[in-house]
């Protein structure tokens, strides 16, 4: 559970990591702190307008990235 609201730095940081990492096949910046980002080159892009919703796709993205892992046969 959260017990500071979001900020744009904090999504941004997250945003960068991912996409450092390759879990992430593009991530631009937009106006007034939004991002458009997709997960593979056949993803449709998704905006996030607020930084709540950057954090929930970011939530999303390590969810899927852990169960792939969990997944993956050593």
């Amino acid at each position: 559970m959260r017990t500071a609201p979001s900020t744009p730095a904090e999504a941004e940081a997250w945003i960068t990591v991912l996409l450092r990492y390759g879990h992430l096949h593009r991530a631009e910046p937009g106006p007034d702190d939004t991002r458009t980002v997709q997960r593979t080159p056949a993803d449709t892009p998704r905006t996030l307008h607020h930084p709540v919703l950057a954090l929930d796709f970011v939530a999303e993205v390590l969810h899927e990235v852990r169960r792939t892992k969990a997944q993956t046969p050593r």
